[in-house]
């Protein structure tokens, strides 16, 4: 076992050239597809959205480039700190954070309104992967040495809650679940888990603000409240249904251009590109998110150490959920929750974790061959 620092370093030339340059290009053609639908749900002007999409885009790339190039032990050794302050960011809110739709949930920082809670979901990745990198297989299939991952998911899920916002409640403890999975868990911990949550569910019922209540109901039924809690997803189900196999055209979407679809550069940004390009455009979307995963999957296959592994099978999880929950939304598949659509919808802190997200990714790659032992130190 060596000191912290005994595997040599990388220079940055060598870092530069390693970087993973096919998932920038990937990264970059779907944001240039976001940049184009909210120019469209703008009717075809660069304000509100686009322009403003377009600089933090450059901003993320250039936030993404310098966490890839930081040596992965500097991530590794403060990725409790990382969770840590992203904790007080989240107590923050509550004290002094600004209110918006009906919850609390954003610091606003005069140039931007920050939303702690999505960045903890790379922050929960980070610590989460820092914790059991320090497990051998042993001891993770013993229940004592999951009670401080456990509270590392709860604390972070607790304040969320209390916003509230339920989705990302939901979302940090779906990707907690794919790290806990990773890390070698045995199933039959999930089953009971879930067996425990099943019948939890009327006390959390009991404990759901009414229009929670009733986005659960809509979705059930969305035809009992079609000019109210329904209207937004039977608009994206028409507008959905209108742009057939091809869609109506670039610019040509009624249901947005005409303001019958609610939301429509945020959450339902994917009805947007499914009516003006149709199946087609939203195969090819899909198709992007896809190659991203296979990336994501392959570089985390790839690394030698185990932190590297959670983290990019970590960030891959989180990408995935993020496509899957907010398609699946939109058509109506699961209740309307506020989860962006990776690099398409309009918001910069969504942006800014994505973009962090994909930065550790290739970081990952960049320093594949990189060793730490589960004591910290380079081998």
């Amino acid at each position: 076992m060596g000191t912290f620092f005994s595997t040599p370093r990388l220079s940055l030339g060598r870092k530069m050239l390693q970087i993973n340059w096919g998932l920038i290009l990937i990264v970059t053609a779907t944001a240039a597809i976001g940049l184009a639908m909210l120019y469209s749900a703008a009717n075809g002007s660069w304000n509100p959205w686009a322009g403003r999409q377009l600089i933090r885009f450059g901003v993320g790339l250039a936030v993404l480039i310098v966490i890839a190039l930081v040596d992965i032990r500097f991530w590794w050794r403060y990725a409790f700190l990382i969770y840590g302050a992203l904790l007080c960011l989240l107590v923050a809110v509550e004290v002094f954070g600004s209110v918006g739709m009906g919850a609390q949930r954003w610091i606003n920082l005069g140039v931007i309104r920050l939303q702690p809670s999505e960045l903890m979901k790379v922050g929960l990745v980070l610590a989460l992967a820092r914790y059991f990198h320090g497990l051998s297989t042993e001891d993770v299939g013993r229940i004592p040495y999951l009670i401080v991952p456990l509270i590392l998911v709860a604390l972070p899920t607790a304040l969320v809650l209390k916003q509230p916002d339920l989705g990302t409640a939901l979302f940090l403890i779906m990707i907690a679940g794919a790290i806990f999975f990773v890390a070698g868990v045995k199933l039959w911990k999930f089953v009971v888990v879930l067996g425990a949550a099943g019948a939890a569910v009327p006390i959390v019922w009991s404990t759901l603000r009414s229009y929670q209540q009733k986005r659960i109901l809509t979705f059930l039924d969305p035809e009992s409240d079609p000019l109210g809690a329904g209207y937004h997803i039977l608009q994206s189900k028409i507008a959905l249904g209108s742009g057939g196999m091809f869609g109506k055209g670039f610019m040509q979407g009624s249901q947005s251009h005409l303001n019958f679809l609610p939301e429509k550069q945020t959450d339902f940004i994917f009805t947007v590109l499914a009516e003006e390009l149709g199946m087609a455009g939203g195969l090819a979307l899909l198709g992007l998110y896809v190659l991203m995963m296979i990336y994501g999957f392959a570089i985390g296959l790839r690394a030698r150490t185990h932190f590297g592994r959670l983290v990019a099978l970590g960030i891959t999880s989180m990408v995935f959920f993020y496509v899957f929950i907010n398609i699946a939304m939109v058509m109506g598949l699961i209740p309307v929750v506020g989860v962006p659509l990776p690099l398409i919808s309009y918001g910069g802190t969504a942006m800014l974790t994505l973009m962090i997200g994909i930065g550790f990714l290739i970081n990952v790659y960049v320093h594949r061959d990189v060793t730490i032992s589960r004591t910290g130190g380079g081998a």
